[in-house]
């Protein structure tokens, strides 16, 4: 079992360089998931990563450098988003818990990976979160206002497969590695990216990115 003691305070202190203010609440229910998402990888293989320390560091706290660059976009307005080929729910569960007006679908082609994230909401009590099992081109839903991606496919498949679920003036915001100079160079004309940012991961010595994209008018 994970010592639930030994991670709050990486937790807190990566939160605090991100400028986070994130409640006792959330570190709590952050904590909670990464606890269900170490007991639940022994069976269901929802990471490679099998120290608590690097699935904090390397998903948590990976997944928490988004949220500045959310929170300045959405500017504290209720949306839907839709988190495609989740997994285990990053970064989609963690922004739910730390956004909670945003309404979040995690969405993906395995069924007990959506099953895994239909459990965290239950326990977890996050109204806003919904496990969705469903390959994304298939899927019948209303339109979303973001659709957002971490390591999920190239982004030509990323925007190709999810097009129809975006809302006019929606956006898409893709976590990437590297800077996809060869990725942005592939996608069609008519696709806009209209910014590249660099995320700063306290405690991870890793280049990441965040790609802002947008259909052109």
């Amino acid at each position: 079992m994970i010592d639930i003691a030994s991670l709050r305070a990486p937790l807190v202190a990566a939160a605090t360089t991100l400028q986070l203010e994130l409640s006792e609440a959330q570190i709590e229910k952050l904590l909670a998931y990464l606890a269900m998402m170490e007991k639940w990888n022994k069976v269901y293989n929802l990471t490679s990563l099998r120290d608590p320390q690097a699935m904090l560091t390397h998903h948590l706290i990976d997944s928490l450098s988004l949220l500045p660059a959310l929170r300045r976009h959405t500017g504290g307005q209720a949306l839907r988003l839709m988190d495609v080929g989740s997994g285990g729910g990053l970064p989609g569960v963690v922004i739910a818990i730390c956004n909670p007006e945003i309404d979040v679908s995690c969405v993906d082609a395995v069924l007990k990976k959506a099953s895994f994230i239909t459990q965290v909401a239950a326990e977890l009590k996050l109204a806003n979160l919904h496990g969705v099992h469903s390959r994304v081109e298939a899927l019948k839903t209303p339109a979303f206002d973001l659709i957002t991606s971490r390591a999920f496919a190239s982004l030509l498949d990323f925007t190709t497969l999810t097009r129809q679920h975006l809302k006019p003036a929606a956006i898409w915001l893709a976590m990437k590695g590297q800077h996809p100079a060869d990725e942005i160079a592939a996608l069609p004309a008519d696709l806009d990216v209209f910014h590249v940012e660099q995320l700063e991961v306290p405690g991870l010595d890793a280049q990441r990115c965040l790609i802002w994209i947008r259909p052109k008018n």
